[in-house]
């Protein structure tokens, strides 16, 4: 399934970054509608930055155990393609989201993660993917942190799996040559400060990737 892996920089909120990014190689830029995250988005200036998107890069919504309702709300005026939940969303509520699901699952022990996915399965008929992302005990995403890369050996779902947690330009080959993920997730460790993306280190991230998928899939 996978010849390119591919990118999505979470946490956007500034117009001339987005753009920077687009023109980077990412595939996709994520708008977290969190209150309590420093990344915070409100929905009227997500909705321009996502009106300005060229085609085929896709604009990811972030919600953490928001009301199913909201979530459809702030989708459809935003224009987002898809939503990225990192709460303990139901599969139900996964399947009444109106737009394609990411649901992600914060990793922090072996017994999490096992060869007949008991923990993921429920979700499987009803999200276009699963994202493993780094356990913190306050935070939902963006920790900076990573977690045992070879526990991904052991979960096998039957949607693309996207790696997330502590990925930066210096441990992005190890994370691909490790997991071999669809895409993966990346936001603290491409920043000067929380929301501020460096867009240097992304294109050093993506020359990276690059570089190893041509390594791994020629």
């Amino acid at each position: 399934m996978t010849a390119r892996t591919r990118i999505k920089v979470c946490g956007m909120t500034d117009m001339a970054e987005a753009n920077g990014l687009v023109a980077a190689g990412v595939d996709a830029l994520g708008f977290i509608f969190v209150e309590a995250s420093p990344r915070n988005i409100n929905p009227e200036k997500a909705r321009k930055l996502v009106a300005a998107l060229p085609p085929f890069v896709d604009a990811v919504g972030v919600f953490v155990d928001q009301d199913l309702e909201v979530v459809n709300e702030i989708a459809e005026y935003c224009g987002l393609t898809m939503v990225q939940l990192h709460g303990a969303e139901s599969p139900q509520y996964c399947e009444a989201v109106d737009v394609r699901v990411v649901k992600t699952f914060s990793i922090r022990s072996d017994a999490e993660v096992c060869e007949t996915n008991p923990y993921f399965d429920p979700y499987l008929e009803v999200v276009s993917g699963i994202l493993l992302d780094t356990f913190h005990e306050k935070l939902a995403g963006g920790s900076g942190q990573t977690f045992d890369w070879e526990l991904t050996k052991k979960c096998h779902p039957t949607v693309p799996l996207i790696l997330a947690g502590g990925l930066n330009p210096e441990n992005i080959a190890d994370a691909i040559r490790q997991v071999r993920p669809f895409a993966v997730d990346v936001n603290s460790g491409v920043e000067t400060s929380p929301g501020v993306k460096d867009i240097g280190a992304v294109e050093r991230l993506v020359e990276s990737m690059r570089a190893t998928d041509r390594e791994i899939y020629g």
